[in-house]
């Protein structure tokens, strides 16, 4: 069975380190991370040595915050938060469940 891959991953600066970036390139992945300010400084500072810099979609990444806030509402529900559920349909059933409740008050 093939695992689940996803088109496009992103993710915050936490994740901009070298390996991650490498993880995702191997895997075909496209990715919006932003680099560290540290990262950046080094790269200036090695000149042509640095490489080439990533490429960072800012419109994407405005996208990554609205999600975030969004499934951070549906953790308000104690079982979408814990994530007990052993089965797939279980745990959809449990997020549509969250998103009715939240869906009113928003």
């Amino acid at each position: 069975m093939q695992p689940f891959l996803p088109d496009s991953v992103a993710a915050d600066k936490a994740y901009s380190n070298g390996p991650c970036r490498q993880y995702l390139r191997r895997r075909g992945i496209r990715h919006t991370i932003p680099e560290k300010a540290d990262s950046q400084a080094a790269q200036l500072r090695k000149g042509s040595r640095g490489g080439r810099p990533p490429g960072f979609d800012e419109d994407r990444y405005k996208k990554h915050n609205t999600l975030e806030r969004a499934v951070n509402k549906r953790k308000s529900c104690r079982a979408v938060a814990t994530r007990y559920d052993k089965r797939g349909y279980v745990l959809l059933d449990s997020v549509t469940a969250a998103a009715l409740a939240v869906w009113p008050r928003s």
